[in-house]
């Protein structure tokens, strides 16, 4: 009781009603709110907190460990809305994989962040080159990657709503 009294006040927060079934109530951010995004790292430990802060904000995840699993991911699901590309990964690092991914048509539009522990001067460069959408350093600031994938996934949706109606007017035609 003594240490409840100095940390909290002695006062019992009440959070809410509680769920029956375990799981988190979804938090409220609309830019992502249903949207589907692509882990590829190779690092299961980063998947795994990625995607437990990504599904708490009603994020559907798709993982894979390696870069080339990844575009195949990406070739056989449609409406990946972003994916975070670890940059050092055995086999293909993310460098090879974005430019992989930004060589196909029917996938150039996705957005990619690139995902690194490699902050150097130069490097955001490198990925950009590479065909990143955007860059974000290890450890990962998640308020900024929740910020960075709000705004391209904004982007890439808007992209796709105002190519729809093209697209509908050909195919009547």
């Amino acid at each position: 009781k003594r240490m409840r009294e100095q940390v909290g006040g002695g006062k019992k927060r009440r959070r809410g009603k509680a769920r029956d079934d375990g799981l988190k109530t979804p938090r409220k951010l609309p830019e992502l709110a249903g949207s589907k995004i692509l882990i590829v790292d190779d690092d299961i430990r980063n998947i795994y907190s990625l995607t437990s802060v990504l599904e708490s904000y009603d994020v559907q995840v798709m993982h894979a460990e390696r870069g080339r699993d990844g575009i195949l991911i990406l070739e056989q699901t449609p409406g990946i809305d972003a994916a975070l590309i670890d940059i050092m990964m055995p086999e293909m690092d993310g460098y090879e994989t974005m430019k992989q991914i930004r060589a196909q048509p029917a996938l150039a539009a996705v957005p990619l962040i690139a995902v690194t522990a490699k902050a150097m001067k130069g490097d955001r460069q490198k990925c950009l080159d590479a065909g990143a959408s955007d860059y974000i350093a290890k450890p990962v600031d998640i308020e900024l990657l929740l910020a960075l994938l709000g705004v391209w996934i904004g982007k890439n949706r808007s992209r796709s709503a105002t190519a729809m109606p093209t697209l509908t007017q050909s195919a009547a035609e």
